[in-house]
């Protein structure tokens, strides 16, 4: 839901520019492959173009040199990350583009709208359902986001990151394409069968699904490719990291309010400073193809300040909420998880963002999905 559902990037040995078009495009379009068992009628087949070019060949001829080599670690190969050892396996391949580093913060969006239900009970069905709906926003439409946008990437990739699976070749454009309908149809499948399972009698897990399935696709594509603005794409993120996930598991065990839908997405507004961090390390490659970021927009210095500024504020207004809710208990214990973020922030991030946005992120953001916890435990109450 990450989109969900969405805190990135893709591309294949022939570097080019590739967009969802329909068939009546003038150009000799390749038909997108689907599993056997999927299939669209003629007027909505959907088709992939992709388009070589001369800057891309060049690219593609540099990639090479910024190669990690045999240095690189297996454990970051396996949980997606940079440092990654360079790898032959396609599983293995297969899992690092959908880079399980990003699944927890999915995982606990659903802990915390299970929370915020006041229905969660400690039983087999409750224990399985959660468990299942984690799957759905975690590993199959959290991995279905980050391939996605991995297969978008790629030309910055290939200035960023050019020993990444796809822009290295590692894996063939038929098996990327392959990987993001299974992933997608898969978590779609889980989310009907969620809402069956509630006996829900408007299919509200799968709307939701479906709503960060379609945003994951136009954050990471063209023709609104929202990542583009800084602004609008990195609160696109948060909202997919923190408020769908948290619908997802607060509608599975009980109703969504308008209260906690407020709630959420002012929360998804630390998910932006959340996910301006990831902005820092692809400066360069932004930069050349005319991305937006906001470190690109207002420089890295502006930026980081942006970017604590969100996460720090945010929390301490949903803070004040609780303590005008009559909460003050919560809202203490939200302050005092604020503390240590600011602490490390001003020991790695601000230090310098690039350098140390690993180990800020480590070190800071155990506590901000504490926080969230915390949240939805004085939501439920």
């Amino acid at each position: 839901m990450a989109s969900l559902l969405h805190m990135v990037s893709v591309s294949p040995t022939t570097f080019s520019t590739t967009r969802i078009t329909t068939t009546t495009s003038s150009l000799q379009p390749r038909l997108l492959q689907l599993p056997s068992s999927v299939s669209f009628n003629n007027r909505w087949r959907f088709t992939v173009r992709a388009a070589e070019t001369d800057a891309n060949e060049a690219v593609k001829s540099q990639a090479p040199d910024k190669a990690p080599g045999k240095n690189g670690s297996s454990f970051n190969q396996l949980l997606g990350i940079k440092g990654a050892a360079q790898e032959t396996n396609k599983w293995k391949i297969r899992l690092q583009l959908t880079k399980p580093v990003t699944w927890p913060p999915l995982v606990w969006g659903v802990v915390c709208g299970a929370a915020a239900s006041g229905n969660f009970h400690w039983t087999f069905e409750d224990v399985a359902k959660s468990i299942l709906c984690m799957m759905m926003s975690g590993p199959f439409l959290t991995g279905y986001t980050q391939t996605i946008n991995d297969w978008y990437d790629r030309e910055i990739d290939a200035i960023n990151e050019p020993y990444r699976p796809i822009p290295s070749g590692a894996i063939a454009e038929n098996e990327v394409i392959t990987q993001i309908w299974v992933l997608l149809l898969g978590g779609l499948t889980i989310a009907g069968i969620l809402d069956i399972w509630a006996g829900h009698d408007s299919p509200i897990v799968f709307y939701l699904a479906l709503g960060g399935s379609l945003l994951s696709y136009i954050y990471s594509a063209p023709p609104l490719k929202l990542k583009q603005n800084g602004w609008i794409g990195n609160f696109a993120l948060g909202a997919s990291y923190i408020s769908l996930p948290w619908w997802a598991g607060q509608a599975l065990f009980g109703t969504l309010t308008p209260d906690i839908i407020v709630l959420t997405i002012l929360y998804s507004i630390a998910g932006l400073g959340i996910a301006i961090v990831n902005d820092f390390k692809s400066i360069e490659g932004d930069r050349a193809l005319g991305l937006q970021s906001l470190p690109v927009a207002f420089g890295a210095e502006t930026a980081k300040w942006i970017c604590v500024g969100a996460i720090d504020i945010t929390q301490l207004s949903v803070a004040g909420y609780l303590l005008g809710a009559d909460k003050p208990y919560y809202a203490l214990a939200l302050v005092g998880l604020i503390v240590p973020q600011v602490i490390f922030q001003f020991k790695y991030f601000l230090k310098d963002p690039v350098k140390y946005d690993v180990k800020y992120q480590a070190s800071a953001q155990p506590f901000l999905v504490l926080g969230l916890l915390v949240t939805a435990l004085a939501t439920s109450h």
